[in-house]
């Protein structure tokens, strides 16, 4: 049975062509690259990354069939710790991947009875209880002592890592997917996210860090974070609470335009989601806004919501059906309300609301943590954003981007957010783009950097001895450097003279210079290359600046290197590399030679994130 090829054939028989050709690449070139020379001796692990709710599930059910065609034989899928996520996954394996045996966390008995006659599919929940137990059932059995184990963890980021990294002893989960994994004769982990910045900043230590990376780019008509948060300006969608008045009003208004004109043309779903706080008493109250307003919308049904309507109706513009007129959509809403056909669902830990309950009609969903990661909201096209945080962490924020999808009619999407917020999430996308850019040409050492604000991820998943922050905007420099050719260097700035007080430079020829430095311990060379590499995977033209100062009588290791001209000539480029190179005399330390030491500046109010390794040598 050619396993691919008959879960592809799936895929297009619902008609999802280009689907089924997106699943083949990923699949394929995984297969190809990472699977097809696996060695069945070693422990490998790798990440998928792809964007928000833009179809990972189908590849990683791709990349298991390829994986099988292969030879693999078992495979586990991992879920977040919730009852109804995981028995969703378990029927979509189920329905969609033929001539496995599938367990579920209760089905030992029946991966038993199997012996890997078939190829099997075991989808656990990354529960410490169930972890537990199936790691038993695998030691047990002693079928994975001369077998390969394929572990493709879903949100591999949110659970799965050692969140006691700090306290030198490790959380339960993650020791029993290390017992799990290290108990088989050889494996390979795949990590899937669209949210890496945890797991890009583990460890090779830790056996946590992904050996390669691989982007899959989302299908056709697919709305993601360039669409929503684009380089500039604030796209049509856009609103920001700030210059409204009555912001639950207009909410509340314009999604029932909206859904007027969905349901009107043959459309079953219209979701609105208001996120305004973690908080299950915010919730209620939010709700409790709305529920007022629709009122309101009934009490001036014939007078003043008309021409509240007319104001959102004006900005709509529908692609995936012709615009109705006015006078349709205000018959629609009036029926609505009136009607009393529109659910307002609180969604938090105090609330049991089932997928079921917003798979029809006007919805608008309230909610808090679980409006995050892993629920899916068909027909999403108004969202009202609220929620705040004193530490941001950026994979979490991201994680809030429910508005993602493939489902939303583009001419009709509405966010309503702070423009505070606007701006957090713009900036979030950016380093988005910056990763995906490194993945595709292939960078080992990817570096994340975020404004001043911004954490990447929870602090209790990072070794903080292993995880540094370059400041952009300060001044580093060794301070017992040496140089592999003094004449080299020479040469190399020979055309740049001292009586410029600087020159525009690509970034490669930065990189060139600094590839000639003998650093100190103190100055991170490998870091700020990566960093620049970084730059030049966005910008392959990036451009820098170079500053040029020869016969420099400085003292070693008396504090700054730069003299307070060039420390402020320097300050005033706060968006691009500025390296200053200077020629010491060697008279006052330096190892008595007239060294080139450099100076460099990363652009301004960002952090960028480093990961440093033991030395194997110590």
């Amino acid at each position: 049975m050619q396993y691919l090829k008959t879960y592809l054939r799936k895929i297009t028989d619902r008609g999802n062509i280009k689907l089924a050709e997106s699943i083949a690449k990923t699949a394929e070139d995984i297969g190809d690259q990472y699977i097809r020379n696996f060695s069945f001796t070693s422990h490998e692990i790798g990440l998928l990354f792809g964007n928000v709710q833009s179809g990972k599930t189908g590849q990683m059910f791709g990349i298991i069939c390829k994986a099988t065609d292969l030879g693999l034989p078992a495979f586990i899928l991992l879920t977040t710790d919730n009852v109804v996520l995981h028995q969703q996954t378990l029927e979509r394996v189920r329905n969609d991947l033929d001539g496995f045996c599938i367990c579920g966390e209760n089905d030992s008995g029946l991966f038993i009875e199997n012996s890997l006659l078939k190829p099997v599919i075991v989808v656990l929940k990354k529960n410490a209880r169930v972890l537990r137990l199936w790691a038993n059932v695998f030691n047990s059995t002693g079928f994975m002592k001369g077998n390969p184990l394929f572990i493709v963890d879903d949100e591999a980021d949110a659970a799965s890592l050692n969140t006691l990294v700090n306290r030198n002893s490790q959380s339960s989960i993650n020791k029993y997917l290390d017992s799990i994994k290290n108990g088989s004769s050889s494996s390979l982990y795949l990590q899937v996210t669209a949210t890496p910045q945890a797991i890009l900043l583990q460890t090779l230590a830790s056996g946590w860090h992904p050996y390669f990376s691989y982007y899959f780019r989302p299908g056709d008509g697919y709305l993601g974070g360039d669409f929503f948060f684009p380089n500039a300006g604030k796209p049509e969608c856009i609103d920001y609470l700030d210059t409204i008045t009555r912001p639950t009003r207009n909410v509340v208004i314009r999604h029932l335009v909206v859904s007027a004109q969905i349901l009107a043309a043959g459309g079953k779903i219209s979701n609105c989601l208001l996120h305004p706080s973690v908080r299950q008493a915010v919730h209620q109250s939010f709700a409790d806004d709305v529920i007022k307003e629709l009122s309101w919308c009934v009490e001036h049904i014939n007078s003043d919501f008309i021409s509240e309507l007319q104001v959102q109706y004006a900005s709509l513009a529908p692609e995936k059906s012709g615009k109705l007129p006015f006078n349709d959509i205000y018959k629609i809403t009036k029926e609505l309300l009136e009607n009393k056909s529109i659910k307002v669902l609180v969604m938090n830990g105090k609330t049991n609301v089932e997928s079921k309950e917003y798979e029809r009609g006007c919805n608008f969903i309230i909610g808090g943590n679980t409006l995050g990661r892993g629920v899916t909201f068909p027909g999403l096209q108004t969202i009202y954003y609220t929620r705040t945080s004193k530490n941001p962490q950026a994979d979490t924020m991201w994680q809030h981007s429910r508005m993602f999808g493939y489902d939303r009619d583009p001419g009709m999407m509405k966010v309503f957010i702070e423009e505070q917020l606007y701006k957090l999430f713009s900036d979030i996308n950016a380093t988005n783009n910056s990763i995906i850019a490194q993945i595709e040409q292939g960078i080992d050492a990817i570096k994340i950097y975020y404004p001043i604000g911004i954490n990447p991820t929870r602090k209790n998943v990072l070794d903080n001895k292993h995880v540094e922050i370059i400041s952009g905007g300060t001044n580093y420099y060794p301070f017992y450097p040496d140089n592999d050719s003094i004449e080299g260097i020479s040469k190399l700035l020979e055309p740049f003279s001292d009586d410029e007080q600087y020159y525009q430079v690509n970034l490669r020829f930065i990189k060139e210079i600094l590839s000639h430095i003998i650093p100190s311990p103190d100055f991170k060379l490998n870091a700020f290359l990566s960093v620049i590499d970084t730059i030049l995977s966005e910008q392959p033209a990036g451009q820098g600046i170079l500053i040029v100062r020869r016969e420099r009588n400085v003292a070693q290791g008396t504090g700054a290197l730069l003299s307070p001209n060039d420390w402020k000539l320097g300050g005033t480029f706060l968006n691009k590399v500025v390296l200053t190179m200077y020629q010491v005399t060697g008279t006052k330390g330096w190892g008595g030679k007239a060294l080139w030491v450099p100076n460099i500046k990363l652009p301004h109010d960002t952090m960028y994130y480093d990961v440093v390794e033991d030395d194997p040598e110590v």
